[in-house]
């Protein structure tokens, strides 16, 4: 499958932004596993997170903290190997201990800090090494974007970094950013770890309604596996060094950075499919004709998370009666299944709820066998309609799981 081939050359410095990436041997030795991002002061940031009742100890820290500055965050600081989840009260010390360790070595105070973790659920974290980073990683801090990206990876292949340039009111406005995850991957509010700049001038208000609606059309929008992380989150953040203020009062110069920033965010989330632990296929799974939105989604996902259709797909077999049955265990209310036309491809399998009469199995294997497979169910009872990105299961994505922890 084509994974993600970002260049340190395809990424654009947002003014008011610079990062670092450090190794400082959390979990693995030699390995960038600390990233520092430091805002200018004046700078807004927004934040969603995971929805997980077990939510890691750095997604409280960082929440509340957040809430408490409204917004005007100077630091993020982001460790991989370890997710500092499932460690109670002790977690939630260990993040504001490394909150301190930053803000001492800054001179600011540890709630302008936000603190993310990534990795191994349920281990203590081992905050006397990244402490013992940080200084180094104020030290690096810089435009060297592509480190940032790979510092932020776990189980990833790949860095995920998108930029963009816009021209608002005459002047150039820039949209920057990155995301990981692999695995672990349903988020009812982001992705895994995702980080996103732009130096327009936003109130926080308005940030977080640009975030909260890019974020529902792309990072909800996926699924690898069906299971959402302890440590999801998505955060933006607005410099204002560029100029350009974006509010409600200049509605076309908003839409047209929410545009923008949909677009960017929509292809991060599609590399982490594109790069979702031992895929093959790169899955978009189109349901139309619903009543309501939330009826294409339960369709979609009981697709897309049905083992049995992952497996197939991986396979490369064109077992249409698996995606046919998740369909109707999907919970849709007074479904009419004699009405119900299912394609893949440009290929129609099922109308009218059966087998469509001009179907062969060579036209079916001929679309399951291709890197890119469009799944289209038409419920025929509406106007409704949700796309979700999804990927086969392999072999491989078993593997790596079941050896995460070695």
């Amino acid at each position: 499958m084509n994974k993600p081939q970002v260049q340190a050359n395809d990424l654009i410095d947002v003014a008011g932004v610079r990062v670092a990436a450090v190794a400082s041997h959390v979990r693995y030795a030699n390995r960038l596993d600390l990233v520092l991002m430091e805002l200018a002061p004046g700078s807004t940031s927004a934040g969603v997170f995971t929805q997980n009742a077990f939510c890691a100890a750095p997604v409280h820290v960082a929440r509340a903290h957040l809430e408490q500055n409204q917004g005007a965050v100077r630091y993020l600081l982001i460790n991989t190997g370890n997710a500092n989840a499932g460690t109670g009260k002790v977690g939630i010390d260990d993040a504001l201990a490394c909150c301190d360790a930053l803000a001492q070595e800054a001179g600011i105070a540890r709630h302008e800090i936000l603190p993310f973790s990534t990795g191994v659920i349920g281990e203590k974290l081992p905050v006397h090494k990244i402490a013992a980073g940080i200084p180094s990683a104020i030290k690096s801090l810089g435009n060297d974007w592509l480190s940032a990206a790979k510092g932020i990876m776990t189980t990833d292949t790949c860095p995920k970094a998108r930029s963009l340039t816009l021209t608002i009111a005459g002047k150039p406005v820039v949209i920057t950013g990155m995301s990981k995850g692999a695995g672990m991957i349903k988020p009812n509010m982001a992705t895994m770890l995702s980080f996103v700049f732009t130096d327009a001038k936003i109130d926080q208000a308005t940030l977080h309604s640009l975030l909260q609606g890019a974020v529902d059309q792309s990072f909800n929008r996926i699924t690898v596996d069906g299971d959402t992380s302890t440590n999801d989150c998505c955060v933006l953040s607005a410099t204002g060094q560029s100029g350009v203020e974006l509010s409600n009062d200049n509605p076309q110069d908003l839409a047209l950075f929410e545009t923008e920033l949909k677009a960017l965010v929509q292809e991060l989330a599609k590399d982490i499919i594109r790069d979702a632990e031992g895929a093959n296929k790169f899955v978009t799974v189109d349901i139309k004709g619903g009543v309501t939105s939330k009826e294409c989604l339960l369709v979609a996902y009981a697709i897309s998370e049905s083992p049995l259709v992952k497996t197939a797909l991986s396979a490369s077999d064109p077992n249409w009666g698996r995606i046919l049955a998740a369909v109707g265990r999907a919970g849709i209310e007074n479904l009419d299944v004699d009405k119900i036309d299912m394609y893949l491809g440009d290929v129609c399998i099922v109308t009218d709820g059966m087998l469509a009469p001009a179907y062969t199995e060579a036209q079916g294997q001929a679309q399951m066998q291709q890197e890119q497979i469009l799944i289209t169910v038409d419920l025929n009872r509406g106007d409704a309609r949700e796309t979700v990105w999804t990927s086969d299961l392999s072999e491989e994505y078993v593997r790596i799981n079941a050896s995460y922890r070695s």
